[in-house]
């Protein structure tokens, strides 16, 4: 019987590769029909607005902090009422992630208090350099909403109080 055995598991594997000859092929064309990712992907940084237009990051640097790679340059400045880019005393006037280093782990999206950064669905990654590797503001935030304003505002004194808004409950 130990003879035979692996006669046996040549043609289990010989019949598995002529099955599947006769089945129809699963082939996405590309650029032209893209897969939709799963609920859960992470993909590439987004930086989010509120609806008045306002920027969510209040430039506090725990993403930076929290990056295991150290993928995350945060740098602040101070908000004034006749220049405002968030709600909070400071803003991040500079904030780069270098998608080369980053792995993806989102806890970046955890750290944040503002729910300021997330991982997108983008999956669509290319470039040629290191430079072009490091993705700056510009490229990550996302564009005013309809109805919002462009940031730097001006805005009226001790409008806003909080940098941080009220908690809700999470949802998944």
């Amino acid at each position: 019987m130990r003879v035979l055995e692996p006669l046996i598991e040549l043609a289990r594997g010989l019949w598995t590769t002529l099955r599947m000859m006769f089945e129809k092929p699963v082939t996405v064309q590309y650029p032209e029909q893209k897969k939709p990712v799963k609920p859960r992907f992470r993909g590439r940084h987004v930086l989010h607005r509120y609806e008045n237009g306002l920027e969510k990051c209040i430039g506090c640097s725990l993403c930076a902090a929290a990056c295991p790679a150290d993928a995350i340059f945060v740098e602040s400045s101070g908000n004034t009422d006749e220049e405002r880019f968030s709600p909070g005393e400071r803003y991040a006037s500079t904030y780069q992630i270098n998608m080369l280093r980053c792995i993806y782990c989102g806890f970046c999206e955890d750290a944040c208090p503002t729910e300021a950064i997330t991982l997108g669905d983008q999956y669509e990654l290319s470039f040629t350099g290191r430079r072009q590797a490091i993705y700056p503001k510009e490229m990550l935030i996302e564009p005013v909403p309809v109805g919002g304003q462009p940031s730097p505002q001006k805005t009226e004194p001790g409008g806003f109080t909080r940098s941080v808004p009220e908690m809700k409950d999470p949802r998944d």
